[in-house]
């Protein structure tokens, strides 16, 4: 699914990325775990195509195909989602017109019909009940006036809508108090599969205990500095990260 290969990446002119290698193979959920400002972020907004972040040397690629050659619309086409950390308001945007705009263009994209107007509110319906979103919500400005807890269930419900290939959480936990941390998991959880895969971007060990991951790594001044089981997340959150930074 995804392999990064010493992958060096920049923001003015300051190196945040320093060799980093990484593989997610599809039906696996990993985990990403490391202090501020080790580069966890960073990695989401390379592979996610994010303008500002320049790709000096390395690799990424989804199923061998190079990443750092796509547009960002190309990469989600190719079933490649982030959520982001803090999702942006679009006022004016009804949240329903924007997911369906996106799942149209994601469809047109790969060459696929679009979807037809009952079968979108079918599907948003379900989708939405699923995560316990109030319908007339969606009618709402996109994000516009809406709680922590609901504009990361709003991002999940994309996710459930778009249907993506490769999964990118970045700190999804923010801000979230436990019933929305659970109900947002479950929606997460709903998304698994064998021909998907996922990587969560964490601080705490918290969010893993609803999104268990198969594989857990260490980020530490932009390389990663360890790997191991979901055992990991625990030492982590027992030990701290001091002795992951001095090795970094």
């Amino acid at each position: 699914m995804l392999s990064v290969k010493d992958l060096r990446a920049e923001i003015d002119g300051k190196e945040i990325l320093k060799g980093l290698s990484l593989d997610v193979p599809a039906g696996e959920v990993h985990a990403i775990m490391g202090p501020n400002g080790a580069g966890k972020s960073t990695l989401s907004y390379v592979l996610t195509g994010r303008q500002g972040y320049d790709v000096t040397a390395g690799s990424a690629t989804l199923d061998g195909e190079d990443l750092l050659v796509l547009e960002p619309n190309e990469r989600a086409a190719k079933g490649v989602f982030l959520s982001f950390q803090y999702p942006l308001e679009i006022p004016g945007v009804p949240a329903l017109t924007f997911i369906r705009t996106a799942l149209n263009a994601q469809r047109k994209a790969r060459g696929e019909p679009e979807i037809t107007a009952p079968e979108f509110l079918k599907l948003a319906r379900a989708k939405a009940a699923e995560l316990k979103i109030d319908f007339d919500m969606l009618k709402r400005a996109l994000n516009v006036g809406f709680s922590g807890g609901e504009k990361k269930r709003m991002e999940i419900l994309q996710m459930a809508m778009l249907s993506p290939r490769f999964l990118i959480l970045d700190e999804t936990d923010s801000g979230l108090d436990i019933d929305a941390l659970r109900i947002v998991a479950d929606g997460v959880n709903a998304l698994r599969g064998p021909d998907r895969a996922m990587l969560v971007i964490t601080h705490y060990q918290r969010l893993l205990d609803y999104i268990r991951p198969d594989r857990v790594h260490v980020l530490s001044a932009g390389r990663i500095v360890a790997s191991g089981g979901p055992e990991l997340a625990l030492e982590l959150e027992r030990d701290g990260y001091d002795k992951y930074a001095r090795a970094a």
